[in-house]
């Protein structure tokens, strides 16, 4: 189906979240930084150390999913693991000198993407935009409690 010629205002909004997670992986292929790892870097830009139950629960990602990208995220080394100090069973994540090269990176492609994906827009119409969004995000997030 033609996005153009779509009723679905989720239809609409996943080919434009795609397009937008495909355009931000092109521009920081460089970085090597593949898709679903910018949360995590950021997390850890934030708060460098934490152990990997605490960025799995940030994260919202299954313990195992969260080692895949760590691993992952090791070997093009823009993570270490080191075990903490006090408590040995622990693994701390942290960002490598690259990892935080690629975070700043990430952080600069993402406010250019943002600023070429609202050119046009007033700003009214983007604190309509966000206002909207934090409803849907409320709504659906309304319906995850409830499931639990």
């Amino acid at each position: 189906m033609d996005i153009y010629q779509s009723e679905s205002l989720t239809h609409i909004m996943m080919h434009v979240m795609k397009l937008h997670r495909r355009t931000l992986h092109d521009l920081t292929q460089d970085v090597e930084v593949y898709p679903g790892q910018p949360p995590l870097l950021f997390r850890l830009a934030d708060e460098d150390g934490q152990s990997q139950n605490e960025l799995a629960q940030k994260l919202r990602v299954q313990p195992a999913t969260l080692t895949v990208m760590i691993t992952r995220m090791e070997k093009t080394g823009l993570v270490e693991r080191r075990q903490d100090e006090q408590d040995h069973r622990l693994s701390r994540v942290f960002l490598t000198d690259k990892g935080r090269c690629a975070a700043g990176v990430l952080k600069e492609t993402l406010q250019t993407l943002e600023q070429q994906c609202f050119e046009g827009f007033l700003q009214e119409e983007k604190l309509l935009f966000r206002r909207m969004l934090l409803h849907m995000y409320g709504n659906l997030n309304r319906i995850v409690q409830e499931d639990r």
